[in-house]
C-alpha cells in the first residue's frame, strides 16, 4: 500500500475507485466497505483508494472538541495496509480546505488528484462547503465529469455507526474483549516507554510506562488488563494498569505494564502493546501489602487466561 500525506503527492498516472471516510477504528464494518472498494478496482483494472482527512474535521472546526478517536493515525494506517489497499490518502483538513465548495471539491481533490472513475460512498455523506452537497449531487457531478457513484446502502452505514459507537463505549466501559469483537482485532495503544516513579520495581513488579503522544487517542477505563505486545520479533504477555496509582496518593493518569519473563531495558523505545481482557478495577488499598498482594492475585488470572489461549 502506498501512503500519500497530500492528496497533491499522489500518483495520478492511473484512474481510480475512491471510498471517502474517517474509518477510525477499521473495525468489521469498515472492511465490508474497504473489501468491496478492492474488489471494484481489482475487477475494472482501476486502483483502489481510501480518502481520508486528518487532522480529524471536528478537531479544526470546534476546537473546543474533546474528540477521542480509536486509532491514531498510523494506527490505522497499520490496519489498513492490512486488507490489500492499493493507496491510503491522508489529506490535510483545514478551516481554508472546508470552504472549497462542493464544485470545487470535485473538482481538485476527485478529478485532478485522484482521477477519478468510481465513488463509492455512504447514501449519508456530505460534502463541499457548510456540507451542503450530497450523494445526489456528487452522482450530478458524476455525470458530467465521466464518474460513477455507488451508493453504500443505509443498513450497511448504519451498521458502521453502530460498531463505532459500542467500540468507544466499551472501551470507556473497560470492555475490551467486547470492542475486540467489534474491530475483529486486539484494540492498541501505541507510544515510547519513559522513565516513571519506578513503583512497580519496588513492588517486585518492574513496569514499562507508555507515554502516547496523541491526546485525541481513546484510552479505555481505568483498571487492570491482560495485555500482550510483540517486542525483539517474541510475543510478550503480561498486565497493564492504567490510572492514578491511588495507593501511594499518585495523582498523574498513567500507563504501566509489567511484562511476564521478560529481562530487557524498553527506555525511549516505541512500542504497541495490544489489549485483551480486563481484570479489575483500580482500588485504593490499605496499605502497600495490600497492593502486593492484589497484584499477585492479578497475575495469576492472568497466567490462567494467558494459558487458556494457547
Amino acid at each position: 500500500m502506498k501512503r500519500y500525506t497530500d492528496a497533491k503527492t499522489y500518483d495520478n498516472d492511473s484512474p481510480s475507485v475512491v471510498t471517502i471516510g474517517t474509518f477510525d477504528g477499521v473495525h468489521i464494518g469498515h472492511k465490508k466497505i474497504i473489501e468491496h472498494l478492492i474488489e471494484s478496482a481489482k475487477s475494472n483494472g482501476l486502483e483502489s483508494v481510501v480518502l481520508t482527512f486528518f487532522p480529524h474535521p471536528r478537531m479544526v472546526l470546534q476546537q473546543d472538541s474533546d474528540i477521542k478517536l480509536i486509532n491514531t493515525i498510523d494506527e490505522r494506517t497499520q490496519i489498513l495496509e492490512e486488507t490489500g489497499l492499493d493507496n491510503l490518502v491522508i489529506h490535510p483538513f483545514t478551516k481554508e480546505f472546508s470552504r472549497l465548495t462542493a464544485g470545487e471539491y470535485v473538482q481538485q481533490m476527485l478529478i485532478e488528484r485522484l482521477n477519478v472513475r468510481h465513488v463509492i460512498i455512504g447514501y449519508d455523506h456530505r460534502f463541499g462547503r457548510n456540507r451542503n452537497s450530497n450523494i445526489t449531487d456528487l452522482a450530478s457531478y458524476g455525470i458530467q465529469n465521466d464518474f460513477t457513484v455507488e451508493e453504500i446502502s443505509k443498513q450497511d452505514i448504519d451498521d458502521v455507526a453502530v460498531s463505532s459507537t459500542k467500540i468507544r463505549q466499551s472501551l470507556l466501559e473497560g470492555n475490551v474483549a467486547k470492542a475486540n469483537t467489534y474491530l475483529g482485532y486486539n484494540f492498541m495503544l501505541t507510544g515510547k516507554v519513559v522513565k516513571g516513579k519506578e513503583l512497580g520495581r519496588k513492588l517486585n513488579y518492574p513496569t514499562a510506562n507508555l507515554h502516547i503522544k496523541e491526546s485525541y487517542k481513546l484510552i479505555p477505563k481505568n483498571g487492570v488488563y491482560i495485555v500482550k505486545s510483540h517486542i525483539n520479533s517474541r510475543i510478550y504477555f503480561g498486565m497493564m494498569n492504567i490510572g492514578t496509582n491511588p495507593t501511594v496518593n499518585g495523582t498523574d493518569r498513567t500507563i504501566e505494564t509489567h511484562f511476564f519473563d521478560a529481562s530487557f531495558n524498553l527506555y525511549e523505545k516505541k512500542i504497541q502493546i495490544e489489549m485483551l481482557k480486563r481484570v479489575r478495577d483500580e482500588k485504593k488499598f490499605d496499605s502497600i501489602e495490600d497492593l502486593q498482594e492484589a497484584m499477585q492475585k492479578d497475575e495469576d488470572f492472568s497466567r490462567d487466561y494467558i494459558n487458556s489461549l494457547v
